[in-house]
């Protein structure tokens, strides 16, 4: 059995050997089960009073054979990485459904199913291993922005709750077992200030440092956060963590993604990942782009030398994610460039001061 230290220096030798390949949507994949009220509520949570269908986080402890099929489907499609079912799995947004109690539950199981999951693959395939990403989502209330048009100032948390939120989660994660935490399809900065510090937390603590990716979304054509940062200042924003990764997810697709992430490739000293969604939604919200238009696109990516990581996000699937992994196969991942000392800043723009 190996330990969490070697699993991470597995992590970091791979991405060193070869362009890494992180799992697609799990959103479009249940959404194919067709589950019923009954498969969310199980026989724990059979009484509630809220309805909790469409908490797909909460499947983790009451339909895990789904969870577990899912990690496999991935694994088996060339992903190194597949990601805890646990996007929306915090206090803060589980209470939409009255599931606040159930938080440290899902999380501990999302991170054994997945760690389960990963250890087997990586016993079938020892020159191929399998890591387990700690999903971290955003919240359904922001630190950055007011929840009051005629109030500037106003806000629906504080930083302190925020926080609170995130450490559970992260707790419960690491516990569980996960390899890094990936805090991503981030909108506010601010809130994911509020999960690096909790996970620096933990370190402080005599936890085992675990790596951190960071992934943030570019919600438009304007290149900026929901929160309005650039691209470069988002960056220079997270930087101090000194993550393994960072990058962009979702909102997107690869087309519009792309300047984004070449602006990351060249300004960040850390692997840039990138986890596209399959296009953009039609007008049912639906996702038209095919495996193979997805994966021409980011092997365009991979032979221009501007990732190390790729994924995708809304409206992939297995099938994209074994498109993407046979497309980039043998391609050498992005050199980390190196960038002259500088004090480099941020609000909603970059700026740097040789």
């Amino acid at each position: 059995m190996t330990t969490g230290q070697d699993r991470i220096a597995a992590l970091k030798a791979a991405a060193r050997e070869r362009i890494l390949i992180l799992d697609g949507s799990w959103g479009v994949m249940i959404q194919r089960r067709g589950l019923a009220e009954a498969d969310f509520r199980g026989e724990r949570f059979a009484d509630s009073k809220v309805q909790l269908k469409g908490d797909n986080d909460i499947l983790c402890l009451t339909r895990p054979d789904i969870i577990a099929d899912l990690h496999d489907q991935y694994f088996a499609a060339g992903a190194d990485i597949s990601e805890t079912n646990t996007f929306s799995a915090t206090s803060i947004a589980q209470a939409d459904y009255a599931l606040q109690g159930a938080v440290r539950d899902i999380n501990l199981e999302g991170a054994r199913l997945a760690r389960a999951a990963a250890d087997r693959w990586s016993a079938k395939t020892p020159q191929k291993p399998r890591f387990v990403a700690g999903s971290i989502g955003p919240l359904n209330r922001m630190l950055s922005m007011s929840s009051d048009v005629n109030d500037p100032g106003a806000r629906l948390v504080t930083f302190d709750q925020v926080y609170d939120a995130y450490r559970e989660q992260v707790l419960a994660l690491h516990q569980g077992g996960v390899d890094l935490f990936l805090i991503e399809t981030i909108t506010d900065t601010l809130n994911c200030k509020a999960a690096i510090k909790a996970i620096l937390d933990l370190q402080d603590e005599g936890y085992e440092p675990l790596p951190i990716w960071i992934s943030g979304t570019i919600t438009d054509r304007s290149g900026r956060t929901l929160s309005g940062q650039t691209v470069e200042a988002f960056w220079n924003s997270v930087r101090h963590a000194r993550p393994f990764a960072v990058g962009l997810n979702c909102a997107l697709g690869a087309e519009l993604m792309r300047p984004h992430i070449a602006e990351l490739a060249r300004i960040a000293d850390t692997l840039v990942a990138a986890y596209p969604n399959a296009g953009l939604p039609n007008a049912m919200g639906e996702y038209d782009e095919g495996p193979d238009e997805t994966a021409c696109m980011l092997e365009e990516w991979a032979k221009s030398g501007i990732v190390n990581i790729l994924g995708g996000c809304c409206g992939t699937t297995p099938d994209h994610i074994r498109h993407v992994a046979d497309a980039v196969r043998g391609l050498q991942p992005r050199q980390l460039p190196e960038r002259a000392p500088a004090m480099r800043l941020a609000g909603l723009e970059a700026f740097e001061l040789a």
